[in-house]
């Protein structure tokens, strides 16, 4: 049971870090317990936020961050949730996060924030809700005491918190995420025998490009497809969401609102040399704190393009590019989906090593 007359109480959120100090502690205050709430399970600080870092995605043009806490008597921030969807008409999906100080949990403080949150999904019509509970769970696994993804491919331990919690709540469990980190530097002489490899599959039909932050236009397009395909393309299971489309305009606000963090944004793009259009791209935000561990964003090779080692090649590149104009980062964290096999043997190749899960959950009305 939460204390009496315990309340979610919603955030404005700030639009920089330079906004009232006010909405700026208060979000500061948010970060740092779904922060905690994570780490508290995987143990994997370099996967912790930074306040600037985080932001700018809390303002996503089209589908703003909606952030909710739960404060103690004395004010302090004891519970943190999160409402993300479109704000296009007829959107029916939307995705929910929920976490609670680790000294807090298990006094109802997220059944609170859950029910708030999805009354709000409800009421909006969002009829497939989503979220992503990280897990203390390295690597597949079976037998008793996890619980399978239905996909067949990984398994998260049903004792964990999330895990009961999602269950007692009527969520379906859908899909595993690998968490993986490459220490840097990594093996040169690994990383330059694979992209050979990869260059000699890909031949003379491809072409790699990269650049930093501002897509040149020429590739405005190009990128807006592979963001699209992004929805329809990667693994998702049996919870396949609408498809989510992306325009050159779209492409080149998002761009701007990300410039605003402490991070540089490197895409590595592959070309379908006699067409002229992408055929693939990886995209790694990179800190400009060189303390801080790069994180891999999408990457996707078009279905149609599929066969010629592009995830591969554009893997590599990436990893080059990174240790080449960004040297003394510690690491590079990576996400994939555990049925993923094709990415998550070049990850394997390159030296990536799995160091939790993230067990992605549904609910649908």
């Amino acid at each position: 049971m939460t204390e009496q007359g315990t309340v979610v109480e919603e955030l404005v959120v700030p639009t920089t870090m330079d906004d009232d100090p006010e909405r700026v502690r208060a979000f500061c205050d948010w970060l740092a317990v779904s922060d905690a709430a994570e780490v508290a399970v995987h143990g994997l600080t370099e996967l912790s936020w930074k306040p600037a870092e985080y932001l700018p995605m809390c303002h996503e043009p089209g589908s703003p961050s909606r952030l909710f806490v739960v404060r103690d008597p004395d004010g302090s921030v004891v519970g943190s949730g999160s409402y993300d969807t479109k704000s296009e008409p007829g959107t029916t999906n939307c995705w929910i996060a929920v976490g609670v100080r680790p000294d807090r949990q298990r006094r109802g403080i997220g059944t609170l924030l859950a029910d708030h949150i999805e009354g709000i999904a409800r009421a909006e019509g969002r009829t497939q809700r989503k979220t992503y509970a990280v897990s203390r769970q390295v690597g597949p696994a079976t037998g008793p005491g996890f619980v399978p993804a239905p996909t067949g491919f990984g398994a998260v331990p049903e004792d964990e918190a999330g895990v009961r919690f999602l269950t007692g709540r009527g969520w379906h469990f859908g899909q595993v995420n690998r968490i993986s980190r490459l220490g840097l530097p990594a093996d040169r002489s690994v990383v330059r025998a694979l992209h050979d490899r990869a260059a000699a599959a890909a031949g003379p039909g491809y072409r790699v490009h990269t650049w930093t932050d501002r897509t040149p236009d020429a590739w405005l397009d190009g990128v807006a497809v592979l963001h699209t395909r992004m929805s329809t393309d990667a693994p998702s299971g049996d919870m396949a969401e609408p498809e989510d489309v992306w325009t050159a305009d779209r492409v080149r606000e998002s761009e701007e609102q990300l410039a605003g963090g402490p991070h540089a944004m490197l895409t590595i793009a592959v070309e379908h040399v006699a067409s002229t259009t992408l055929a693939g791209f990886s995209q790694l935000k990179v800190p400009h704190d060189p303390s801080r561990a790069v994180m891999q964003w999408d990457t996707l090779v078009l279905r149609e393009h599929r066969g010629h080692r592009l995830g591969w090649l554009l893997k590599v590149v990436g990893i080059e590019t990174v240790e080449r104009d960004h040297p003394g980062r510690p690491s590079i964290i990576t996400f994939n989906a555990e049925e993923n096999r094709p990415m998550l043997d070049v990850n394997e190749a390159v030296g990536f090593v799995g160091v939790g899960s993230e067990g992605i959950w549904e609910h649908r009305d």
